[in-house]
């Protein structure tokens, strides 16, 4: 597996609606193809992806990620709002597409999806303050998932 692909993926990952997700350029960019083909396979796939699996995103969110994000800026002047693929819509797609490059970069979203979730949960539990021996333990995890999203 390509690294450029994971590193892609981690690092566009945001947060909408406390949700973590990826815009659908970036969603596109990913995958090598043009956004109108991905925003395209949800069209002639709506079954595919019920309420949760994507989020259409509204102006005002669409003017926070411009402002937060520079590799949002051509969204700026856009009179289309983005979509917003949360991990299950991600997961779907990657049922849809089926070039090489899709397989390669759907196992890498499930495998960084998987560990952020993995880091966060053990983090949330150090949060708790275990016992000692406990904490241990949790600091050794937490830096072995941290250690896996880097590497993917």
């Amino acid at each position: 597996m390509e690294n450029i692909n994971l590193e892609k993926v981690k690092s566009s990952i945001v947060e909408l609606r406390s949700q973590k997700v990826i815009i659908d350029r970036d969603v596109a960019d990913i995958y090598g193809v043009e956004t109108k083909r991905i925003n395209e396979a949800v069209k002639n796939n709506p079954e595919r992806f019920p309420k949760g699996y994507i989020i259409e995103v509204e102006e005002k969110e669409k003017i926070q990620l411009v402002e937060s994000f520079d590799r949002f800026e051509k969204l700026k002047h856009s009179t289309v709002l983005p979509k917003a693929f949360t991990e299950k819509g991600l997961y779907m797609l990657a049922t849809i597409l089926k070039s090489k490059i899709a397989i390669q970069t759907s196992i890498a979203i499930i495998e960084t999806f998987a560990s952020v979730k993995e880091l966060t949960t053990t983090v949330k539990e150090l949060f708790e303050n275990p016992p000692k021996e406990k904490q241990q333990s949790l600091m050794k995890r937490s830096g072995d998932y941290h250690d896996r999203i880097i590497r993917f």
